[in-house]
């Protein structure tokens, strides 16, 4: 018989499943035994007097052993537990689980950094099931509403052979008899798919950033979705882009996971209303100084701190009822050289924050050569970015796009840390398991 997922049993039915033991009660003259797969759980009731050649093989379960079990599922008020039950005629042991190392004592919660050691364990909850599904679902929500769009899915190098954007923050690795660097982003290689006429594209992959963060929201490895598009008027079209494209994934995350967040988590998933807030920087304190008193020195005015990201959550409640805010108006100084500036100097780009988390940061590109080359000779780049600087060369549309970190996606969705909201951390301390 094939093993059935325990969200797809036959009531009233022989069914195959298999998965976890959660829990085992292991009586006189029954067990009772949870039983976990990736669907859901089912309780096991075994009446030992009915089948005594189970009595050995229950006396050997643990908790988290792999067990498949075959029997008649019933439908049953007196069970809690999803309101059924199986009674298993058969059981067999596929693997059996030691004790369990990162359980805590009642009441408390095992620190993360020794849950990470245990990882596969720590996955197994409901909690971090849940999450992962509903990262992929995102994700995968994101890749339908562009799809729908025409854009192509690109797959671009981590390994390159030049310290991209600004050589800060670098891994450098050996490769054969000369050194390599591991991509900081995809940024200049979605930039070449423009300048190949591709028009739209988009990319889902792993993101590198030697830099020692010790916060809730860094990591030195993390999982980007980064789109570029061309022939756009300005970067209020790559704003449109991201806000309806966020719109939309969290609406699917709403409708087929909303519920069961709720429960779980008792977070209420916010379908976001279009079009988002916009504010320039420059209003932006003006605003967190009216409202909350808080004064940013002149010197650090070009760019958001990381108070004021934090307080974008409460000002963007208050003035507009949003989650989220789009902000302007960054000084050139702390942009990327290949951001395209306006007349008067300021980059045509934004950070997308979210209940006081930057998760974006995008704007509208230089594709003009000469602009661009002098762009990047001001910030001393031009030698280290030459490769970069030919694509622009032989022509390339006006273009922009935007990078969202899937890994913050999912820290803010369930109010988790950084930690907790990648299937494997990666830190200045932390390359195992």
């Amino acid at each position: 018989m094939e093993r059935v997922q325990i969200k797809n049993l036959n009531l009233g039915n022989v069914n195959k499943v298999a998965g976890f033991v959660e829990n085992i009660r292991n009586k006189k003259t029954m067990c009772f035994i949870v039983l976990r797969d990736v669907s859901g759980k089912l309780q096991l009731t075994i009446e030992k007097e009915k089948h005594p050649e189970l009595n050995d093989i229950l006396d050997k379960i643990t908790v988290d052993s792999v067990i498949e079990a075959t029997g008649l599922v019933l439908e049953s008020e007196y069970v809690k537990l999803n309101h059924m039950e199986m009674y298993p005629d058969t059981i067999v042991i596929d693997s059996i689980a030691a004790p369990n190392p990162i359980v805590a004592p009642k009441g408390e919660e095992t620190n993360i950094d020794l849950r990470i050691d245990y990882r596969w364990i720590d996955l197994r909850t409901e909690k971090n099931t849940l999450m992962f599904k509903t990262q992929s679902y995102f994700i995968s929500k994101c890749r339908e509403f562009l799809i729908d769009r025409d854009f192509i899915e690109i797959h671009t190098p981590k390994l390159i052979g030049a310290e991209s954007e600004s050589g800060a923050g670098v891994f450098k690795v050996e490769y054969f008899d000369r050194n390599a660097y591991l991509a900081q982003s995809p940024q200049f290689y979605k930039q070449m798919a423009m300048a190949a006429g591709f028009e739209r594209i988009f990319e889902s992959g792993p993101v590198f950033r030697a830099e020692k963060f010790a916060s809730r929201k860094h990591a030195t490895e993390f999982t980007g979705f980064d789109l570029e598009f061309s022939y756009i008027n300005s970067y209020e079209d790559v704003m449109k882009m991201e806000e309806e494209m966020l719109t939309y994934a969290l609406k699917g995350v709403k409708e087929k996971y909303g519920d069961e967040i709720k429960r779980v988590f008792d977070i209420d998933v916010v379908v976001p209303t279009l079009p988002f807030p916009r504010i320039d920087l420059h209003d932006l304190y003006d605003e967190l100084e009216k409202r909350y008193g808080y004064k940013v020195p002149e010197s650090e005015k070009g760019d958001l701190t990381t108070e004021g990201e934090r307080m974008c959550e409460k000002f963007s409640k208050e003035k507009y009822g949003h989650e989220f805010l789009f902000v302007t108006g960054y000084s050139a100084e702390k942009r990327a050289f290949y951001h395209m500036r306006d007349e008067k100097g300021v980059p045509c780009g934004y950070d997308l924050i979210w209940k006081g988390c930057e998760i974006t940061t995008g704007a509208q590109r230089e594709h003009r050569y000469d602009i661009l080359k002098k762009q990047a000779e001001e910030k001393g780049l031009a030698k280290d970015v030459e490769f970069y600087l030919d694509f622009f060369k032989y022509g390339c549309p006006p273009h922009g796009g935007f990078g969202i970190g899937v890994d913050r996606i999912t820290m803010i969705l369930f109010n988790e840390g950084i930690k907790d909201a990648m299937f494997i951390f990666r830190g200045p301390d932390r390359l195992n398991p």
